[in-house]
Parts: C-alpha cells; structure tokens; sequence
C-alpha cells in the first residue's frame, strides 16, 4: 500500500496569497464602500466622454457631438448644433421651464482639451483607467469634461424624481475655449441662438479644492499678451558700447522683473489672492542670427524681442498700467516699441467693472450659497480667478457669471500631468448642482428631497424669485 502524501505547498505561494489578501483589503480601506450599479453607469458615461479625444491643436469635435446628442435624447431634453465656424460646433440643450417669460439659466462647458506629454503620464490620458483609489486619470477629468457630463447627470436625476422647473434651464458646450474661445463661446454669446435665450445668470468652470471648501469664482484677470522691440547699433561681438539692443532689452527685462517679484510678493505674504494681483511673465525671447549649428557668436544683433503673458486683475489701476508700460518698460527713448496680440479690458459692455457680486445685493449668489450648503458643503472665500475663460463673455454683457467646478480635497491639475479626478468626488459634485438647479429655477423645497420638489414652496426662495 502506498502511503498518502501530503500535498507539497510552496512558501512563496502562501506569502503571495498573503499579500494579495492584504492588498484586497488596504484597497477596501482606500476605496470605501464599492459604487452601486447605478453609480457605476455613471462614472462609465463620465469616462465615455473623457476617452473622446478633442486635443489640440487640431481637434476632432464631431465624434464628441455625436456623444453629446445621444445623452441629450436620453435625458429627453431639446437639442440644438450650431456651426458658427465650419468644424466647431457648439451643443446646446434645453430643459423648457414651466414659466417662459422668466429669465433662464445656462450651464456652460467646454469640449476642448489641451496638449500633453505622454512620457509624464502614468496611465494613457485618454484611456480614463480607474485605479484602486477610484482616481480616474485623464486629460479633461478636472478642466472640464466633468463638469459638462454633471450638469447633464444633475438633470436626469432631477427628471427622473419629477422635478418640474419654472425657469428653462440650457446647457451649452462649446469648443476652442483652450485657444481663447473666439470661435466658439464668444460666436455664441454674440448670436441672436444666445439672445433668444433670455439668460439670466450663467455657471462656468472654476478650479478645484485642495481642501474641504468649494471655491467659487466671481471675476477673472484680462489678458495682455505683448511684444517688447529693441532696435541698437550692430557691432563686433568684441566691442562694448552703449545703446546695443539686447542692452536696452535688458533694462526692460530687470523693470518687468521688479513688477513681477512685488505682485508676487503679496500673494506670499497673504496679503492678496494670486487672482487679485497682475501676473507678468515673459515667454518669449529672441535675438541673434542663427546659423544651421546655433548663432553667430562674434555679432552683436540690431534688434531683439521678448514676449509677455500679463493678467491684468480687475481691482488694477489700467492707466497706471499703461503708463508703466509707456515709460518704463518700452519707452520710445530707449529705442523701444511694444505692440498688443490681444489686449483684454475689466470692464463689461456697459462700462461697469467685469464681476459679478458675491453678496445679499445679488439674489443669485443667496440662491447659489444657500444650495451648496443643503449639499452639505462650504464655501471658501470668492476669488477672482487667475486666468481666463468663457465666462468672461458672459460678464462683459452684465450677466452675472459664477465660476464653479464641484471639487473638493482635489490636487489642482488641470494642464498638468496626471491630471485625475475621484470618482466619489465627480458623483458628490452631481448632488451640488442638483441642489443648485433646484434653487435657481425656483422650485427648490426646504427638505432638498428632489421628489418633493414639483412646487416652490420655501419661503426665502419665493422672495429672492419675486426679485429676480
């Protein structure tokens, strides 16, 4: 008779073992509680849109209409594609109110994403991958696909509770906004398509939170881009003599330097938001003759240039600005010229300041607050934002422009690498504007239950409605 043997068990299959069980486990920890089928459709449709590609420079925005469409006729709402530049079509949804002679409201987003750099990425950034953490890693996960895709799942869920808007709310996404927007939200703020409208306030993109408070943008910093020229007397690259070009490039440089480190200064003492100060920094610099292995090293050049990205804060002196820029940092007498690629302004159409009030003078800020803490959440203190976006169209012709991107305990990244967004933070932001379409259209009940939402009936709504 043969003896039984017992089976030989190798001791790197039990620690192997060991160690997925422990990796299943810290990944339980990490993760929480798993998305619910319902919560997983969504996150899927979330990823859907992210793995559309629309990078520039040269952006394909058909496949991503195509996407857009079929969401809309699944949610049931209006749909409208307007070509205002031939290959740029800009989306526009609809979800008609009870009350058309109110003033609408507008969710505005954009398609288009910036460059990346592949090498830098962890996951492909256009695959969308999930890790364990529920970090969902993609070019356009924070700036702003996600935004876009919750204004849409805001509005299915408030469809499928019943909810039943006074004031029409639209949804519009837009393309080339990565550029400037000039072909895109701009066209479709100065349309009769917009003006039909009849918008009363407008939501845009802001930033994300890096900790537990919602940052809200109500003003942004214009745009000046300009060149500096420097013309001087050629010579030997031996020679020292004064007037040369890059010399009198130079004393601008240093100048513009000195402007720099103060406004920078404030914002590292405390003393003011990166948003409330005006940026310089110079992206551009060119002199020299070149030659097919680098310059001419032995001539010293008779013209040089620098480029300058400047964001100019609406709380900036403008003529002082301006002045600075006339007899210090370009002044004719040092043979210096500038000229302007784009020269933005603070003030809207009207001559007013380009903001929009984050006070009880502005019945749409009350509303906005008061919906983001029945979400449960908090606001940090308004900001103007550092940059530039669409919003700013609607600003310059008075309508008041909130930027808001539901975001919190979230590394900022958009433009960078790795760019990536949570999944339970993307489906947290989807409650916000729920909350938020449930008091701007005037219909928003004291219990934030959606369900018992058909009728107005919180009396601090009905009195600001009364108002707007």
């Amino acid at each position: 008779m043969v003896p039984l043997q017992r089976p030989r068990v190798c001791c790197s299959s039990i620690l192997a073992l060991l160690l997925l069980s422990l990796l299943m486990f810290f990944e339980q920890l990490v993760v929480g509680l798993p998305l619910s089928p319902k919560e997983e459709e969504v996150v899927s449709r979330f990823q859907e849109y992210l793995r559309i590609d629309t990078v520039h420079p040269s952006p394909n925005y058909y496949p991503v209409t195509e996407f857009l469409i079929i969401q809309g006729k699944q949610i049931g709402l209006d749909t409208k594609v307007v070509e205002y530049v031939q290959g740029k079509p800009v989306i526009l949804f609809t979800w008609q109110g009870t009350d058309s002679s109110l003033p609408s409201v507008l969710l505005n987003s954009h398609t288009d994403v910036v460059p990346v750099e592949l090498a830098h990425w962890k996951h492909p950034p256009f695959a969308a991958k999930m890790d364990e953490a529920g970090d969902i890693f993609a070019r356009g996960s924070q700036d702003m696909k996600c935004v876009g895709m919750q204004y849409l799942e805001a509005i299915r869920n408030l469809m499928a509770a019943g909810f039943k808007p006074q004031r029409s709310i639209h949804v519009s996404f837009v393309p080339e906004e990565e550029v400037g927007g000039v072909d895109g939200a701009k066209k479709f703020y100065g349309s009769s398509d917009f003006k039909e409208l009849n918008v009363g306030m407008v939501l845009d993109e802001g930033l994300a939170s890096e900790d537990g408070n919602y940052r809200v943008f109500y003003a942004e910093r214009t745009v000046w881009w300009f060149y500096i020229t420097a013309q001087g007397h050629p010579g030997h690259g031996s020679r020292l003599f004064d007037g040369m070009a890059l010399e009198n490039l130079r004393i601008s440089l240093d100048a513009i330097a000195d402007f720099r480190k103060s406004e920078f200064d404030k914002v590292k003492s405390g003393e003011k938001a990166e948003g409330e100060v005006t940026s310089v920094n110079n992206v551009y610099l060119t002199a020299g003759r070149p030659t097919p292995t680098g310059f001419v090293m032995n001539v010293q050049p008779s013209q040089a240039e620098a480029g300058f990205d400047m964001r100019v804060s609406p709380l900036a002196d403008l003529d002082a600005l301006q002045k600075l820029l006339d007899e210090e940092w370009a002044p004719a007498s040092r043979n210096l010229t500038y000229r302007f690629l784009q020269k933005g302004k603070v003030t809207d159409d009207f001559g007013n300041l380009a903001v929009t009030a984050v006070d009880d003078s502005n019945p749409w800020w009350v509303l906005f607050k008061r919906a983001v803490e029945k979400a449960g959440g908090t606001l940090a203190k308004p900001e103007i934002f550092m940059a530039a976006t669409d919003g700013r169209y609607a600003r310059n012709q008075g309508i008041p422009t909130l930027g808001f991107s539901p975001m919190t305990n979230t590394q900022v990244l958009l433009h960078d690498h790795n760019e990536f967004l949570n999944a339970k933070e993307y489906l947290k932001g989807i409650k916000v504007y729920e909350q938020i379409l449930m008091s701007f259209t005037g219909t928003g009940d004291e219990s934030g239950d959606p369900s018992n939402s058909k009728t107005g009936s919180g009396e601090l709504s009905e009195t600001i409605h009364t108002e707007l």
